[in-house]
């Protein structure tokens, strides 16, 4: 019995563990590729013939909102399923990049249209519900990454490449 439990805890924490990395894998992607992307697409957007698009977009009812922020996923799926096929055939090069093209345009395109019509998104209570456990859980998981000795390390790293950046930068 106790065999069972020692093995259960040890199961538990390397499950722990993996789930961590996969959590701060999805933060690092949300925090470092989210906000740029997003960004970089509100750049485009003041080009015109975009400008007007985004226009459109704001005015949608909250139900084509919901369309239009779920269809671009969506149609990525397809491309993620070449891009696993591709590699499975000895593609692999080829393959990963399809992936990372489809990641960064469809983390640009969702996270704008996240901005455009989250207003409209936020009429669904199932919508507040499940964006308030997103955050909720997304602040958890950064506390707990921020726990870990990996971020400190991670940390200390960045201030260094930070400060080679500036003393080279003068």
């Amino acid at each position: 019995m106790m065999f069972l439990r020692v093995l259960l805890h040890g199961l538990r924490r390397v499950l722990r563990g993996v789930l961590l990395a996969l959590a701060a894998a999805i933060l690092f992607i949300e925090e470092w590729g989210w906000r740029p992307l997003t960004a970089c697409m509100a750049w485009l957007a003041k080009w015109p013939p975009l400008a007007r698009l985004e226009a459109a977009v704001r005015g949608v009812s909250p139900r084509w909102a919901l369309v239009l922020f779920i269809v671009p996923a969506a149609l990525l799926f397809p491309i993620k399923l070449v891009a696993l096929w591709l590699i499975h055939r000895g593609h692999a090069a080829l393959g990963l990049a399809v992936i990372v093209a489809a990641k960064l345009l469809g983390t640009a395109l969702v996270g704008r249209l996240f901005v455009l019509t989250e207003s409209q998104l936020m009429q669904f209570a199932w919508f507040v519900r499940a964006l308030t456990w997103w955050r909720a859980t997304k602040a958890r998981v950064k506390a707990a990454v921020k726990r870990t000795a990996s971020w400190r390390v991670a940390q200390v790293l960045k201030r260094r490449v930070r400060l080679l950046f500036r003393r080279f930068s003068r």
